[in-house]
């Protein structure tokens, strides 16, 4: 639980899940840009997140972003979370635009495999490895699930972005390599090489993603590096990368990580924090989705949690309604779904799975009535309490129809409350949310209160 691998809500829609961030929709021109603990090598994402990563990913950007939006404008809004901001809406271009001051990494490999020109840039020959080049080059690659070299010309040929947007890109990362180098010199650290991302925000070049964080970026420092310039040891993820290249034999690279190399990923990446913005690191909390969805909900982007009413049908809709009206008094997430256990249990189970991957507390109601199959579904498809409210029309109905919804199989444990209100109530009381806790105590409470009222009135007569 100390760190969030993957955040998940059902409250906001996830507009994309990246390597490491995850995208969500706030409204038409705003999206809140998650940072998680999730960890890439080699274009794959391992299956060991670092506990805190994603918090000093987000705010290291949104140091930077701040600092460089002179030299170009960014799409950051505000820091809602410690790992978390909202960004404008842009339309991405789909380049990396990578600037490099020495020969290592990826571009050595290809250097020592005998290959002289990198996204069109001709290396001079007798290179040694992490030499400083005699001016930093820019060596642009697609941005594709398997990243790929190419060059300005094919980059405008195969309509990526134009020869004017291109050079507005390539000037900008320049200009920000210029000021990053100047800036990180004085603090004692090199800036290696780095990748910048672009979009469009009303036909202007904006900086997205990320920029100068140790998942972007190399850092190595001068006295190190003038001590032993071909093992000068790393502030970024290269550290990650050489542990998974000296463990591969053949193709299998490994995908999880021993804790001491986490524990030392995550002190590197904390220590260049502390030496880049002279200000402490955020510290590791004990369960990093609680926090987070805490912080989110304190800046009013979601609810601390959401009931979700499942309906068998549209014509049950006027019965769900009075039950979310029972809900409103307790300030949680109301969503309204539909889905039939006989005939769209697919939608069912893609319900269940959303509902049950979500960060924040939750709780189902299910609303049918003839020959109810949908409290029993689902309940026997996720982990969340599910509470049957049947939308009977009459005592009859009732009669007839309520076995089916009392009588659950095996390991199948649907409640079943009549009553509108009581079903409401169930629900925010299963959630277990302390705010939540306190309010059903002081509703107990006030029920007491109003029936003692009415005794004493009629003691009195």
């Amino acid at each position: 639980m100390r760190s969030l691998g993957t955040f998940s809500t059902s409250q906001l829609r996830l507009l994309h899940r990246g390597k490491v961030r995850d995208s969500f929709r706030l409204d038409s021109a705003h999206r809140l840009l998650v940072a998680t603990d999730r960890l890439s090598a080699f274009d794959r994402v391992l299956d060991s997140p670092i506990p805190g990563k994603g918090a000093i990913l987000n705010l290291l950007s949104a140091y930077w972003f701040n600092k460089t939006q002179d030299v170009v404008p960014n799409h950051l809004v505000r820091v809602v979370a410690d790992r978390a901001m909202v960004v404008r809406e842009v339309e991405p271009i789909r380049v990396e635009i990578i600037v490099r001051a020495f020969i290592t990494g990826s571009a050595w490999r290809i250097y020592t495999s005998g290959q002289r020109v990198l996204s069109g840039v001709r290396l001079p020959e007798g290179l040694s490895k992490n030499q400083r080049l005699v001016e930093p080059i820019v060596t642009p690659t697609t941005k594709d699930v398997h990243d790929t070299q190419i060059t300005p010309q094919a980059i405008s040929e195969t309509g990526l972005a134009t020869e004017a947007v291109y050079q507005r890109m390539e000037s900008a990362a320049l200009s920000l390599f210029e000021l990053g180098s100047a800036t990180l010199l004085e603090r004692g650290l090199l800036l290696v090489d780095t990748k910048y991302e672009f979009g469009l925000l009303d036909g202007e070049v904006v900086l997205i993603d990320e920029i100068h964080t140790p998942d972007s970026s190399r850092f190595w420092a001068p006295d190190d590096y003038a001590r032993d310039p071909e093992n000068v040891r790393s502030w970024d993820k290269e550290y990650v990368r050489r542990w998974l290249l000296e463990q591969t034999s053949s193709d299998d690279t490994p995908v999880r990580l021993p804790d001491d190399v986490i524990s030392e990923t995550h002190r590197r990446y904390a220590d260049l924090y502390e030496r880049m913005t002279q200000t402490s690191a955020p510290s590791v909390p004990q369960d990093a989705t609680a926090q987070f969805v805490e912080q989110l909900v304190c800046e009013g982007l979601m609810k601390d949690a959401c009931v979700t009413i499942v309906m068998g049908s549209p014509a049950d809709q006027d019965h769900a309604a009075s039950i979310a009206k029972h809900l409103e008094p307790f300030d949680v997430a109301v969503r309204f779904r539909i889905a039939s256990a006989h005939k769209t249990p697919s939608t069912v189970e893609a319900i269940c799975q959303q509902l049950d991957a979500s960060s924040e507390p939750g709780a189902i109601i299910a609303v049918a009535g003839l020959s109810n199959g949908l409290g029993g579904a689902l309940a026997a498809n996720t982990n969340l309490p599910v509470i049957n409210c049947p939308p009977f029309s009459d005592r009859t109905d009732m009669a007839i129809n309520l076995a089916s919804s009392l009588m659950m199989p095996s390991s199948t444990p649907a409640m079943t409350v009549i009553k509108p209100q009581n079903a409401a109530l169930a629900a925010i009381r299963s959630l277990n949310v302390p705010r939540l806790r306190q309010l059903s105590s002081e509703h107990i409470q006030a029920l007491k209160e109003t029936l003692q009222q009415a005794d004493h009135a009629l003691d009195k007569e």
